[in-house]
């Protein structure tokens, strides 16, 4: 269910809507019950009134020998019609006799038995209770009887008197001109159904009509959203990305105003920080230049030779600053490439130099990367696996997020609490020099700042015969969503 929740925003807005929508029906309805179900009983007291007077009007206009064929044909499976030579006086009988005659059939068709043994069931206790106190005659209010014939109405279900609007079950006694008395009992089951077809069916064309809207309004809404995921996964991965349009909503607007600054931002910043090293680096050879001049001076052979050694160190440095400063301003271009055919190319070069490397190449995977620069990083690792390790190993392992390149070695490993601290810039565990680099601790560094730039990462770990690199590489197709984010 949480999953299903976070999935996403129109899941959430949709689920909010209809939760909003039920909520708002069931108030209204709540709030609507009672003045509908007053009405509707309002609507079959009239109907039940109207017709009273229809027969009385014709029992007195007809010969008295058909009354009782008359109050036969006017019964219904909710009514019962009968005359009496006397006026009910007992109301408490005159209930009995009611019910009596409702819960049994008026004719022998099936609806006639369902409905009188519905009416059995529904009103049990009102049967039942047939001495119940509001067994008491009462006058009809005036707006619903005006026919000029004396009547009295009584509840035959344990409404009282007083609240004869809300009865489900009525009885009506008419004084008709022979003297005689029309008598008339009605019983209707009240169903309290909260959710009605009407309701449900006009519920659920609102949810589909107000989903469809949602969906059409909110893609709208999270498009700039989409398109700012993307921008910044492709920032994040090195890749220069057009800035934003600000347009939309003052939100979206600013936001996107936002990214983009800080986009800017981060190319000052990183623009900055690549020119300060290659100025430190360029102005340090001047003074490292004329402190070789000064150490060839040095008349003492072993003093002369520690000081332009170390010298050279600062040299090594300095160039390896240079180089790093150089290659991490150059803008190459991300594109897609064959990966496997990218590591196979490495691998043949590597071994025509002399190392051992090989490489197990069984997957074609098109990346999209800076080829030059990942090609870089991954003969960095490679090269300290044939220098350090002896040979190099190559496999490649795709997963659910990605790809990961692996190069073994059959070396020593590193101690376990030294494969973070070998990734900083000048770090080094031995005398050993990397010719590249100049041997002063920067390949790892670099390697993994291609890596990171590429939205991967670098591992180190130590295995029974020697030591992985384990390059992990994100699977994103950044122009895809771009687009699809368009």
């Amino acid at each position: 269910m949480k999953r299903f929740w976070e999935s996403s925003i129109a899941t959430q807005f949709i689920c909010l809507a209809i939760l909003a929508l039920i909520l708002s029906q069931a108030i209204g309805l709540l709030f609507s019950r009672d003045e509908r179900d007053q009405a509707i009983r309002a609507a079959y007291r009239e109907e039940l009134m109207s017709r009273a007077e229809t027969v009385a009007r014709l029992i007195e206009t007809t010969p008295p020998s058909l009354a009782n064929d008359i109050t036969r044909a006017n019964n219904t499976l909710n009514t019962r019609y009968w005359v009496s030579a006397a006026e009910p006086a007992d109301p408490v009988a005159w209930r009995k006799e009611a019910w009596d005659r409702l819960i049994e059939p008026f004719s022998s068709t099936e609806s006639a038995v369902a409905i009188a043994k519905g009416i059995e069931t529904a009103f049990h206790w009102d049967i039942k209770e047939s001495a119940a106190a509001n067994s008491a005659w009462s006058a009809p209010a005036k707006d619903e009887w005006s026919f000029p014939r004396q009547a009295k109405i009584m509840c035959l279900d344990r409404t009282s008197p007083e609240r004869i609007d809300k009865a489900n079950a009525i009885g009506l006694s008419v004084k008709l001109a022979q003297g005689n008395w029309l008598n008339i009992a009605y019983a209707k089951p009240w169903k309290e159904r909260f959710w009605t077809s009407h309701a449900v069916s006009t519920f659920l064309t609102t949810a589909i009509v107000l989903s469809i809207i949602l969906v059409i309004a909110i893609r709208g809404i999270t498009r700039p959203m989409r398109r700012m995921a993307a921008a910044a996964e492709a920032l994040g991965r090195g890749e220069m990305v057009t800035p934003l349009p600000e347009t939309g909503p003052r939100d979206i607007h600013h936001t996107a105003q936002a990214f983009n600054r800080m986009q800017e931002r981060l190319q000052r910043f990183i623009a900055d920080r690549t020119r300060m090293l290659a100025a430190i680096g360029h102005d340090l050879r001047t003074p490292i230049t004329s402190l070789r001049l000064r150490a060839e001076f040095v008349n003492d052979g072993e003093i002369r030779e520690k000081m332009l050694g170390t010298i050279n160190e600062m040299q090594k440095m300095t160039e390896a600053t240079l180089t790093f400063a150089r290659e991490d301003s150059a803008a190459e271009e991300t594109r897609a490439v064959d990966l496997s055919a990218l590591v196979q190319s490495l691998s043949d070069d590597l071994t025509d130099m002399g190392h051992d490397v090989t490489f197990d190449n069984g997957l074609k995977v098109s990346y999209r990367c800076r080829p030059d620069a990942l090609r870089r990083a991954l003969r960095n690792l490679i090269e300290n696996a044939t220098r350090y390790g002896k040979r190099a190993r190559i496999g490649m392992k795709p997963h659910v997020d990605g790809i990961d390149i692996i190069i073994e070695d059959d070396g020593p490993g590193i101690p376990a609490n030294m494969t973070e601290q070998v990734f900083m810039p000048f770090f080094r565990i031995e005398d050993s020099r990397n010719e590249e680099t100049g041997g002063v601790g920067l390949g790892l560094s670099i390697a993994r700042n291609i890596i990171r730039n590429h939205g991967g990462d670098i591992r180190l770990v130590n295995h029974a015969s020697g030591l992985q690199a384990i390059v992990t590489l994100p699977m994103i197709d950044m122009r895809g969503r771009l687009r699809d984010a368009a």
